[in-house]
Formats: C-alpha cells, sequence, structure tokens
C-alpha cells in the first residue's frame, strides 16, 4: 500500500512530520533526529532508546495508556537499559512490549513517529531549546486548525439555519391558517420539522431527546458535516413540496428516499469528509 505524505510543520529550519490517528497526534522522530544529524537519524533515536531514562519513561506512558502493554518484556528492557551492550530499536520496543506510543512505518513517506508527548521527550534529549520550539510550534499549528474547523463549523450551520429559515417561511405561508394561536403554530413549525429529523435521523426531536437526556442541545447539533449537508438539502426540497401542496406522508416518503440517496453520495464523498477535519 503506498505510504501518503504526512503534513509538516517547521522548526528551527526543520521540517516536522505529524499525523493524527485515533485523534492523538503522533510527531516524526526521524524528523526530530534530522535537526541533529541528517546522516544518522536511526542511530540517533537507538542511542535514545539505550537510556535507562527513556526506558522509564516509555514504559509509564505505556502502563497510562495501553491496556495492552506487556510488563515482563519491559521490565527485560529495563534491567538491561544503559549497559554498553544493549541495544534497541523502535521495532523492537514495539513488538516485544506490544507499544503503541512509538510507531515505526515503512515506504518512502515512513519513519519512526511517537505520540507528542513521547516526542516532545525525545526533543528534549536532542536540545532543550528544540524542545521549547517544538511544542510552540506544534501549539500554534493547532491553534490554527482549531479555527479553520471552527469557522468550517460555524459556516456550514449558518448554511442550515439560512435553508432553515427558507423552509418555515414555506411553512409560514402555505401551510399555517389565519388566526391560531402562538402555540399552534408553533406546534405546526415543530411537526414539520420533525419530518426533516425522520427522513434523515429516523427519529424525531423529543425522541432524540428521550434518549439522549444527558446530552445538551438537540439532535441536530450533533450531526456530522455529511447530514448537516443533506439536511440543508432536504429543507430547500420541503420547502419546494409544501409550495407544490404535497401531503405530509408524501412528503416524508420522498425526503426519506432522497436522504437516502444523498447520505451513501456524501459518505463516500472525501471532499466533504475533509470539511469536517
Amino acid at each position: 500500500m503506498m505510504m501518503l505524505k504526512e503534513p509538516k510543520f517547521e522548526v528551527s529550519g526543520t521540517d516536522i512530520s505529524y499525523y493524527i490517528e485515533d485523534k492523538s497526534d503522533f510527531i516524526s522522530l526521524t524528523d526530530i533526529a534530522r535537526h541533529k544529524d541528517s546522516a544518522r537519524t536511526d542511530q540517533i533515536i537507538q542511542n535514545w532508546l539505550r537510556s535507562r531514562e527513556t526506558i522509564e519513561f516509555l514504559g509509564t506512558w505505556e502502563r497510562i495508556n495501553n491496556s495492552s502493554f506487556k510488563p515482563l518484556e519491559f521490565e527485560g528492557f529495563r534491567n538491561q537499559a544503559g549497559l554498553n551492550s544493549f541495544i534497541l530499536s523502535p521495532k523492537q520496543w514495539i513488538e516485544k512490549t506490544n507499544a503503541i506510543g512509538i510507531i515505526s512505518r515503512s515506504g518512502r513517506y515512513g519513519g519512526t513517529f511517537a505520540h507528542k508527548d513521547i516526542a516532545f521527550e525525545f526533543a528534549a534529549w536532542i536540545s532543550v531549546e528544540f524542545r521549547l520550539y517544538l511544542i510552540k510550534e506544534f501549539q500554534r499549528l493547532k491553534e490554527d486548525e482549531n479555527e479553520k474547523k471552527q469557522l468550517g463549523w460555524d459556516i456550514k450551520r449558518n448554511l442550515v439555519k439560512i435553508n432553515y429559515r427558507i423552509h418555515t417561511d414555506a411553512i409560514k405561508r402555505h401551510l399555517i391558517p389565519e388566526k391560531i394561536s402562538r402555540n399552534e403554530e408553533n406546534l405546526i413549525y415543530a411537526t414539520e420539522a420533525d419530518i426533516l429529523n425522520l427522513a434523515l435521523f429516523g427519529i424525531t426531536a423529543k425522541e432524540w431527546r428521550d434518549n439522549n437526556s444527558d446530552n445538551d442541545g438537540n439532535i441536530r447539533d450533533y450531526a456530522d458535516v455529511s447530514q448537516l449537508v443533506c439536511l440543508a438539502n432536504l429543507e430547500n426540497l420541503n420547502a419546494l413540496f409544501i409550495r407544490q401542496g404535497k401531503s405530509k406522508s408524501e412528503r416524508l416518503e420522498i425526503l426519506n428516499q432522497i436522504a437516502i440517496e444523498q447520505m451513501t453520495i456524501l459518505i463516500g464523498d472525501k471532499t466533504v469528509g475533509k470539511m469536517s477535519q
């Protein structure tokens, strides 16, 4: 399988690769070692792994974060650490102890990666100054990513709100009779909103609240990007169907079929998927 090129950020003139797996950040130890000596990255990492302090740190991290970590194998490495004859590669550490904090990847864009906690520790071994710059640049990178995510989410939520305004306007013009009470008017709006909820989520707003009493907000606040895009489309279509005089049951059946078709497409659309990253 071809390895995809990882995104990078620059620290003191050195490009550092990273990637996200299971919501955790992994940073390239190979790139960090390159800052010290670009021709001896593997040896530098292995020299770091020979240290008893390094083995202690890695073992403690794994015990905290990895329920499948093998403590007996770890004890064997710890007892040998620091001896002149002791040699340990990332691959040996991973295979023997079932570690998850360090990952060895092959291929053109491979190398040794580690969870950010471990990568920062390795960077400190390389240079305390470099470690501080690494943390600073990585924090800036994550702040930029969070700002982009928030901006994208706001845009998507506002798109749904704008379409919802079109939807409610169609309800007001074509479904709400004259001289009804405010409660009756709100009931009609809520009923129409639930047509969309049923078509897309297969559940009404009340049913969702009953099943998720510990969660704040409503069912739409927990929708993913694909669902929000589909919901915006359904609102426009429902407004059109209302103006055409279609009944609730007829609209629900049509909208449900459209939701199935659109979600099938959206889930497989890489562009939509990137909007949530």
